[in-house]
Parts: C-alpha cells; structure tokens; sequence
C-alpha cells in the first residue's frame, strides 16, 4: 500500500503536492460542531469516544485534508494528577490546585494513561477504523511547558509569572514537574500510537514567553529526552507559537517536522531550522477572513516560499478561531493542493 502523501512529508520524501490540514480542524466554525456542543459539555465529548470520533471523522471528511487529528484536549492528561480540572464557560480551563512548590509537585499522582484516560485510546480506534487509508490520524499531547504552565498559573496567563518564579527560583522543583510530565507524556503519545496513531504532533502554545537562553537551560534537556522517547518510525510534528526567537534550539530539542508560525517567512524560518528537516505552517489563522483573492495570494506566497521543496506540509500557524467561515476553511485546502499541484 502506498505511503499517504501526508506521512511522506513527514519524513521529506517527494509528493505529488504539498499535504495541508489544519489545527482545530474540527472546533466552533462548524456548525455541526456547534449543534453538538449543544448537548453535550466540552469534557463529556472529550471522554465520550464515539461523539470524540465523530467530529474528528466529519471535519476531516468535509475538508478534504490529507490528515485527520484526534479530537481531544491537552489538559487531559493532567486532569488524573489530582489538580481539579475544570471548563468553564466563557473562562476556558480553570487548575483549581495550582502547583507551586515542591511539596505540590510530589503530591501529584502518577497513573498509566492505560488506566487514567482509557477514553483517549477508545476514540483513536474508532477514528483509525474508519479513516480511509490514505488519510492518517495524527495523535497528539501538550508539550512539558505549556502543561507545567497551565498547572502552576491555574489556568491561562500573559505574563507566567508564577510559572518562572518556580523555574528560577527552585530549580530542583522545576526539574521534578519536568521530569514528571515527560514520563506522562511519552506513556501518553506511545499509548496513542499503539492504539492507531500515525503521527504526533506536540504542541507547545506556551514556549514563545521563554528567552533563548532560558530554553537551552530549563527545559532543552527534558524536550530531548521525551522526542527521544517516543516509538521509533513515528513522525513526530514539534510545534511552538512565538517561536522566532527559538527555531534553533526547537530543532535541536528534535522532531520529524518544525510547526512554524505566522511571525516568520517560511523560507526563513527553513533556513534556520535546517533544509534536511520538514517544515508545518504557516498561514496567519486570520487570513481565513480575508476575501478569496487575497487568500489565494497568501497561500501563494507561503508555497513560492517553500519552493516545492520536499517535506513542507501547509498549515495555519496556530489554530482556526471559532467566527472563520467554514466555506474559507474548504476553499483554503482546496488552493493549497490546487497550486501545489501545479508546481510539481
């Protein structure tokens, strides 16, 4: 069976065209998926695996994209640790006990993914016995950051305060959630992958706060040891927003595949990660508003940047935002094989 053109990328070989999807694929720009939400609040879809499946299945289908992405969130692999995870409306995730010392972090419990989110697992069997074969699943899980993060600021920040008062101040204690989150995290991607996963993608929304300097020290070591960690032969995507000022050191943490934002020209952003290496992004998520022609420029202009070269799969740079009109969505992907096609 041929190798689908989205894992081909992955691992720089030649493609017909350049593969695309999109993160938050499936999400509040939808209106199926809107109808859902209706029903059924953020967490039960999360853990009920045939709705979990569903919009993973029906967003992927109706976008034509060459690879579909697990429907799940990345705080649930900390909601079993014992610090009261909650989705509040309108307020988005809530930790109501933050972690913030050494004593919080050695109270954290450690459970087999197998065993604290079975439902994860479920959802990826059901999505991969239904995908068609060239359309792989990507899995996916919050990167040691941006969960540490979320677990000591209790829930979303701009300046993470709280989070680098711990990493400068007591380093010990920081290299224990580390080394915590990195043992649930591999468990958790390697699970996802015996269940059917064909990729994984990383996603550190956090980093882009930290100073270079600062990556290299706190947390280069621990970025390696988890990417080194996971099944071998398995694309790994490592992605980061805000990310400019880090692109050298996310590609010696290491990855199959750099994720790429829209604060860099792609072809710059290649050049510093290393042509050898395959490159996601790296559309502006609003660029979706934009009237179709100038769209068609945008997509363009990310395309001439790659230069057909082997290994980019498109993407936007972070997630599609809940008021983008779905009808954008398709003709985006549509450009996206359209040109690309055109240039190989």
């Amino acid at each position: 069976m041929e190798t689908p053109v989205f894992l081909r990328a992955c691992r720089g070989e030649p493609t017909p065209y350049t593969p695309v999807w999109l993160m938050r694929q499936a999400g509040r720009y939808m209106a199926e998926y809107r109808a859902l939400r209706e029903r059924v609040p953020f967490l039960e879809l999360c853990k009920t695996p045939d709705l979990a499946a569903q919009v993973t299945l029906e967003a992927a289908e109706r976008l034509g994209v060459d690879a579909a992405i697990l429907f799940s969130d990345i705080l649930l692999i900390v909601e079993p640790m014992g610090v009261g995870l909650e989705f509040s409306a309108g307020d988005g995730p809530v930790i109501h006990r933050p972690v913030r010392s050494g004593q919080d972090i050695g109270a954290l419990r450690e459970v087999p993914p197998e065993e604290s989110v079975p439902f994860v697992f479920e959802t990826v069997r059901k999505i991969r016995g239904s995908l068609p074969s060239d359309i792989p699943l990507i899995g996916f899980s919050g990167a040691p950051f941006t969960l540490a993060s979320y677990l000591i600021e209790g829930g979303a920040s701009r300046q993470y305060l709280e989070t680098k008062r711990l990493m400068y101040q007591d380093s010990g204690a920081w290299n224990a959630l580390m080394d915590q989150l990195v043992r649930a995290i591999t468990a958790y991607v390697n699970a996802q992958i015996t269940a059917g996963a064909q990729a994984i993608q990383l996603f550190d929304s956090w980093v882009g706060c930290l100073a270079p300097q600062d990556y290299r020290t706190f947390l280069l070591p621990h970025m390696q040891t988890l990417i080194q960690g996971v099944t071998p032969g398995v694309p790994l995507i490592h992605f980061g927003t805000g990310t400019a000022g880090l692109l050298e050191l996310l590609a010696e943490a290491g990855g199959d595949v750099i994720g790429v934002d829209w604060r860099i020209d792609l072809d710059v952003a290649w050049r510093r990660i290393g042509e050898d290496r395959s490159v996601q992004g790296n559309l502006d998520p609003l660029a979706l508003f934009a009237p179709l022609d100038t769209l068609r420029q945008q997509v363009q202009r990310i395309l001439d940047q790659a230069r057909g070269r082997e290994g980019h799969i498109f993407n936007l740079g972070h997630g599609i935002v809940p008021q983008t009109p779905v009808d954008n969505v398709i003709a985006l992907v549509d450009m996206v094989h359209e040109f690309s096609s055109r240039q190989t």
